[in-house]
């Protein structure tokens, strides 16, 4: 998946024991989503299984603010930012994703999913003048979009359906491109705080997504088994609810630079799980593609490094 919405710098970075388990627990609950994705869309629609995921998340991070005792943002002007960047950050993309996961492998979507970085570097140059297109940020953007190609094998003869499928995953990250630099400029430091924020970001996109999920129907197509009720769960209480949280608080320790390279982690995952449970088989182009990817987004943003204790982290 995609950063959260607060993104400020770190003041400090302490030691890997205190943020390393939620850096791995994030890599391993968004990792397995595609592949809970895949249990729910065995028995729901792509729109049931978005907005199932948004509603059991939104309740769950509701449940945490209750506990917390956090007050939920009272200001208009931060509630309409709120509402445009979950349209960006989780309603659109969810939808497309769940959508494209119909027709493509898992694995294949996690790797698509990995190419968010560029995504976002493509938005963060176009909305902020001040982040010039460097020669090497080019290089890092053009040298992504081979690696994409590779993925997608450009090169092989697919059903219609299968670029329906990779295409819907590849508008799904440009939303969360998108999405960072909006939260950057309209909602990054909001004295709310990340709990506040990201429970009436994830309330939000259940808001949008319900009369979508209302005109669609509501009744699954397929048996709805204990399997597909426990990946529902996991994916809306672990992947779209607390995630977000633990995320939070990695970014807050090392930075979002360093907290982003997860997403070099959930294809890892994804494909071990798509391999394990769904029997998915790697085309030899597509960990070559993810390969090419992770080379790119490395020389566009460099190699993120963990900061000192007492360093500034961004």
């Amino acid at each position: 998946m995609s950063a959260p919405a607060r993104v400020g710098a770190a003041t400090t970075a302490p030691p890997a024991r205190t943020w390393l388990p939620l850096y791995l627990a994030n890599a391993l609950v968004w990792g397995s989503s595609f592949g809970f994705v895949r249990a729910g869309l065995t028995a729901l629609s792509a729109v049931q299984v978005a907005f199932g995921r948004v509603a059991i998340g939104a309740l769950t991070l509701g449940l945490l603010a209750v506990v917390t005792r956090t007050r939920l943002p009272r200001r208009p002007e931060l509630w309409k930012h709120i509402v445009v960047y979950s349209a960006l950050q989780n309603a659109v993309p969810l939808l497309l994703f769940a959508f494209g996961q119909q027709f493509v492998p898992s694995v294949l979507a996690a790797i698509i999913n990995a190419a968010t970085p560029l995504s976002t570097l493509l938005f963060v140059i176009v909305a902020f003048p001040e982040e010039r297109p460097t020669p090497r940020r080019v290089a890092g953007l053009l040298t992504g979009f081979v690696g994409i190609l590779v993925v997608l094998g450009v090169w092989q003869s697919f059903p219609a359906t299968q670029w329906y499928g990779a295409l819907a995953c590849l508008a799904a990250i440009l939303c969360y491109g998108a999405a960072l630099p909006y939260a950057r400029r309209h909602i990054v430091g909001a004295p709310e705080g990340p709990v506040a924020v990201t429970t009436a970001q994830i309330g939000s996109a259940a808001v949008l997504l319900l009369p979508v999920v209302l005109l669609t129907g509501v009744t699954p197509h397929g048996e709805v088994t204990v399997g597909v009720g426990a990946s529902m769960i996991a994916l809306g209480a672990l992947g779209t609810g607390l995630a977000f949280v633990w995320m939070n608080r990695v970014i807050a320790a090392v930075g979002s630079t360093t907290a982003s390279t997860v997403t070099y982690l959930t294809p890892i995952v994804a494909a071990v799980i798509g391999f394990l449970v769904f029997d998915e088989r790697l085309s030899w182009n597509e960990p070559l593609g993810a390969l090419v990817v992770i080379v790119g987004i490395v020389i566009a943003q460099g190699v993120p490094r963990i900061a000192r204790p007492g360093a500034r982290t961004s």
